[in-house]
């Protein structure tokens, strides 16, 4: 078994702690037993479980696993305390804002032989399933990605990096990319933002991606994407799975810990989060030059 601690106890550390008590039957999820959470705030017990210190979760040997949770901006510090501590970790994308600090810490991870597994449950989705069985064997020829949403909470840091789960969509689509030009429009006063990136794919097919947020926006993606022999203007509709996005990515994390999942596909997954935050990167000093 391993114990684990989920910090941050919003809506994802709370989802975390039920998915952790009540896991999927017969999956390695249930290799997990959560021994606590931590939070600045002094709280009750969350579904039974207690609240335990940062420091109190770093030195107890029956703590394992810790799950990030909190604000963007504080993924890289609570990634790296937990990792030095010798704990494996589940962070939220993005797991840092700044590309070399990531890949320091996956070089972290792996001298001490711990697994770093950065969350992605929006390639998890039904409709991002459907939607890449859609693309898969066509001949892009351009497309775009808009995203539409409320105002971005306090911490979630700049929008390449708070919006990483499209731009890592599109990477999943049509494979490693490029930046060519991005620019931001800010209306800080109306709290409205909308960053455009114009992107190449490897054989030079353009992409752009925009990530508009204000008070009146509702949260929705717009598609259009131009193939050789047709058009996709939208995402394909579907159902909903039987198994949770959240449940789906615990499941993935545990056969990682368990060691069910191949060193191709961990290193796969290791180069396309590392892509996605250099172009973050890149994207967010192409908007501040």
């Amino acid at each position: 078994m391993f114990g684990a601690v989920v910090v941050g106890i919003g809506t994802a550390g709370r989802v975390r702690i039920r998915d952790i008590l009540a896991p999927l039957r017969d999956s390695p999820a249930e290799k997990l037993t959560v021994k606590g959470f931590i939070s600045r705030r002094s709280l009750d017990p969350q579904l039974g479980v207690c609240q335990i210190s940062v420091q109190e979760a770093l030195s107890r040997e029956d703590i394992h696993v810790a799950f990030i949770c909190t604000e963007n901006v504080l993924h890289e510090e609570n990634l790296r305390a937990f990792l030095l501590a010798g704990k494996h970790v589940c962070v939220e994308y993005p797991m840092t804002m700044d590309h070399r600090a990531a890949e320091e810490l996956w070089d972290l991870a792996e001298k001490k032989g711990l697994i770093l597994h950065e969350e992605q449950i929006g390639l998890l989705s039904e409709d991002f399933k459907a939607l890449k069985r859609e693309v898969e064997g066509k001949v892009l020829q351009e497309g775009t990605l808009h995203f539409t949403g409320g105002p971005l909470r306090s911490g979630s840091g700049f929008q390449a990096f708070s919006g990483i789960a499209r731009l890592t969509c599109l990477v999943e689509l049509f494979g490693e990319l490029s930046v060519t030009a991005a620019t931001m429009e800010e209306n800080s006063g109306g709290n409205y933002t909308k960053l455009t990136a114009r992107l190449l794919t490897r054989d030079n097919r353009p992409l752009t991606w925009i990530e508009e947020r204000g008070p009146s926006l509702t949260r929705a993606k717009h598609i259009n994407f131009q193939f050789d022999t047709c058009s996709l203007t939208q995402i394909p509709p579907t159902p909903r799975g039987a198994v949770g996005l959240f449940m789906q990515d615990l499941v993935h994390f545990s056969a990682k810990l368990v060691g069910q999942v191949s060193q191709e596909v961990l290193q796969r997954e290791k180069l396309r989060a590392l892509h996605c935050l250099n172009l973050a990167e890149k994207i967010q000093k192409l908007c501040q030059s």
